[in-house]
């Protein structure tokens, strides 16, 4: 399995999956390359969402295909914005567009303030198919614990990072090299699960 396609448009998580497989000789593909539309997110749960999306994508490719799907989850919001976060102030209902991860992230400092608990936690499940049908996708996540901060401090990464602190580190995701926050991310966590049961996979 050397090509795989991605599906989903947005360019940090492009960046960040392309970097952490290029190791294992794997490319990744994103599916816009491809001609493949953007999958609906209908779904209450973050590993219905990315099934969803890795299989319209293995459809219509006829490749292998991987998907994520990830948010932050504010324990005083009850999980929220969860599987809502990448649309979490009403922004359009696919892709990634200017603006949208600021106005995410006032929307989220604003319902966490005056909250005495800002603790919160980064979730990503990732999903692949090898072919549209897969009985048996693979499946991995990973989590990564923290606090929601107001000011914004760091220009790395994307989506909430300004405002996620890491309180063991005294930094934000945002102020992480990119392999730093490779290594520990929830992406990278969960990516570490995957790329072990492709290891597994190649060895049998």
């Amino acid at each position: 399995m050397r090509r795989l396609v991605l599906a989903s448009a947005n360019p940090g998580k492009l960046r960040e999956f392309r970097q952490m497989l290029a190791p294992l000789g794997i490319e990744v593909v994103p599916q816009s390359e491809l001609g493949v539309p953007e999958a609906d997110e209908p779904h209450g749960t973050f590993v219905e969402n990315a099934l969803a999306k890795a299989r319209l994508a293995s459809r219509h490719t006829g490749l292998p295909a991987f998907a994520d799907d990830s948010g932050i989850c504010a324990e005083a919001l009850g999980g929220e914005p969860g599987v809502h976060s990448a649309r979490y102030a009403d922004g359009p209902p696919s892709g990634v567009r200017a603006g949208d991860d600021r106005r995410n992230n006032e929307k989220l400092v604003a319902a966490l303030r005056g909250q005495a608990n800002t603790r919160a936690h980064y979730y990503c499940v990732i999903v692949l198919v090898r072919h549209a049908g897969d009985p048996e996708p693979l499946i991995a996540e990973g989590r990564w614990h923290g606090e929601v901060i107001a000011a914004p401090r760091g220009a790395g990464g994307f989506g909430y990072d300004p405002h996620f602190l890491l309180p063991e580190l005294g930094r934000t995701a945002a102020e992480l090299a990119p392999g730093e926050k490779n290594a520990i991310s929830h992406r990278g966590r969960a990516l570490a699960q995957l790329v072990a049961q492709l290891r597994v996979m190649g060895n049998e």
